[in-house]
């Protein structure tokens, strides 16, 4: 069954963030009406206040990209900030989404869902089969349940509510505070900063052993409107490039894209996190969906976004509050 969005009245969650904006600028070629309702107008916390604005608004398609994030100080010293928050998040949208009549909704999720030691590639199948990530595992459960409040929804009242689990992002509108940013914008500033001082060298936490994946945001926002119109299963779905790469090279490759000539350190005290992290997505791509923009280029335009956003970028995201992934720290590589 394909879903078409031309003429609907489109509503995402958590628009200012570096996911959502990427899915409204994806929504603009899409010829729908899009919804959008900022921390000022409405309180995703807020039940009765999110099931008012569905009611007056009424979304025909809701793309829920909104959560509680913060890097794994904040995730440690706050739990049950992040749990409590999240939960509401999911709870109150898609339960307003079903009693607005809502046709299609969407809830992306974050792949620290999965157990810190899953089987590599990660399939879907690994949900709940192990322990999770301890530096992550309030945000994780909270995310967790709002899949599953999908698949209730669609098994007790037949709602068409899906969920994908993106793998880890980087682009427009990215958080480049350096006390809670991820590892990508983290080394992009760094790098970039330590270009215009002339520093010897740039210090990276960890290792520099554990590998990851990475996407660029616009390439996930695709992904979602395919789903958004092609794809109706209980099952969540992966979405990631599935390429991978150590913490090193992606460090050495953002020196290079950025152009800072120094010494690398890498601090091995250090954490490095869950030692790799890679999403199976093979549902999606059978599904005859792929991304556009390799890791080398998809950094080039981080990079260039980067120098034009500039501090403007940084405060709009830092400011946000609503997004979809949580940093891990800025030196830190677990992601």
């Amino acid at each position: 069954m394909t879903v078409s969005l031309s003429g609907k009245r489109v509503w995402v969650s958590g628009h200012r963030g570096m996911v959502g904006s990427a899915i409204v600028r994806r929504l603009q070629e899409e010829n729908c009406e899009i919804l959008t309702a900022g921390r000022n107008d409405l309180d995703l916390t807020d039940s009765a206040a999110v099931d008012a604005w569905v009611q007056t608004n009424k979304p025909d398609v809701s793309i829920v990209a909104a959560a509680k994030v913060g890097g794994i100080m904040a995730n440690d010293s706050l739990p049950a900030v992040f749990l409590y928050q999240n939960l509401m998040i999911s709870a109150n949208v898609i339960h307003a989404s079903y009693r607005g009549g809502v046709e299609k909704l969407l809830y992306l999720g974050s792949s620290c869902i999965y157990p810190r030691l899953a089987p590599q590639p990660i399939h879907e199948d690994s949900l709940l089969t192990g322990p999770l990530e301890p530096t992550n595992e309030w945000y994780a459960i909270a995310k967790i349940a709002g899949i599953k409040l999908c698949q209730a929804y669609r098994k007790q009242y037949g709602a068409d509510f899906i969920s994908a689990m993106p793998t880890n992002l980087f682009g427009p509108g990215d958080n480049y505070d350096l006390n809670s940013s991820h590892v990508m914008p983290a080394l992009i500033r760094k790098m970039h900063e330590a270009k215009l001082a002339s520093s010897p060298s740039v210090e990276v936490w960890g290792s520099g052993t554990p590998l990851r994946e990475f996407m660029y945001v616009d390439d996930l926002a695709d992904a979602c409107i395919f789903l958004t119109k092609t794809y109706s299963d209980a099952p969540h779905v992966n979405v990631g490039s599935g390429d991978e790469i150590s913490i090193r090279d992606l460090a050495h490759l953002t020196a290079k894209v950025v152009g800072f000539e120094g010494d690398l350190v890498f601090d091995a005290s250090k954490p490095d996190g869950t030692p790799r992290k890679l999403m199976d997505s093979t549902r999606l791509h059978d599904m005859g969906w792929s991304g556009k923009h390799g890791l080398e280029d998809g950094l080039r335009l981080a990079y260039q976004t980067f120098l034009a956003e500039g501090a403007r970028g940084e405060v709009r995201a830092i400011n946000d509050g609503i997004s979809t992934f949580e940093p891990t720290g800025a030196r830190a590589v677990n992601s």
